[in-house]
């Protein structure tokens, strides 16, 4: 009996947690994080305000704890949409695509990520980011294996490459999420946008 008790309260407590996590990405995207308040996070989760501060510590940490978990789901459903795919220049495009579609499905994830993290100084100043770099990696590996296949240029340095081609897409996002007119669709920005980066990195058949 008692192993079963503690079974249940722990699964009430990840509950919790992921109810938090779930009312903390509606509040501060309705009100930004700087104007949120822990009471409001709590209210939204149907906990006492002290509730919070058994799971995190304060504010940053929630948002924090949010982008973690947000961000390995997102890494989860990169690696998934990218298995069935064996050109490096069709990987670049479906992960341009799957990037602008994941964050067009959930706005308000969306303004999480391209908004409200930047408004943390804590997340700006002290968090190490794991899982974004592995995120950027993906877009590095691509890059590599291309250069192994002679798909793509040795000279390109996937470092460079892995951050210019994330900030065209982050661009595009945050344009999506401030403008009130979209002029274009996701798959027709993922298109572009991966076009413009595989044309500057294919080897030229003429000095190959």
């Amino acid at each position: 009996m008692g192993h079963s008790i503690l079974k249940s309260d722990k699964k009430k407590n990840s509950d919790k947690h992921r109810r938090i996590i779930e009312a903390a990405l509606k509040v501060f995207a309705k009100k930004g994080f700087y104007n949120s308040k822990v009471s409001e996070i709590a209210r939204a989760a149907n906990v006492a305000d002290g509730t919070i501060y058994l799971y995190f510590q304060n504010k940053d940490d929630i948002l924090i704890s949010l982008f973690e978990e947000e961000m390995g789901n997102i890494l989860d459903k990169m690696h998934q949409a990218l298995q069935t795919v064996t050109d490096p220049a069709a990987k670049l495009e479906r992960f341009a695509d799957q990037h602008l579609t994941m964050l067009e499905e959930n706005q308000e994830l969306a303004e999480i990520i391209q908004v409200e993290l930047r408004q943390s100084s804590k997340f700006m100043k002290e968090y190490q980011n794991d899982r974004f770099h592995q995120y950027l990696n993906i877009i590095s590996g691509i890059i590599k294996e291309g250069q192994q296949m002679g798909v793509f240029r040795k000279d390109i340095l996937p470092g460079v490459a892995k951050r210019a081609f994330f900030g065209a897409l982050d661009e595009m996002s945050r344009y999506w999420i401030l403008s009130p007119v979209k002029k274009y669709s996701t798959a027709v920005a993922a298109q572009q946008i991966s076009a413009f980066f595989i044309k500057g990195m294919l080897v030229d058949p003429q000095t190959a």
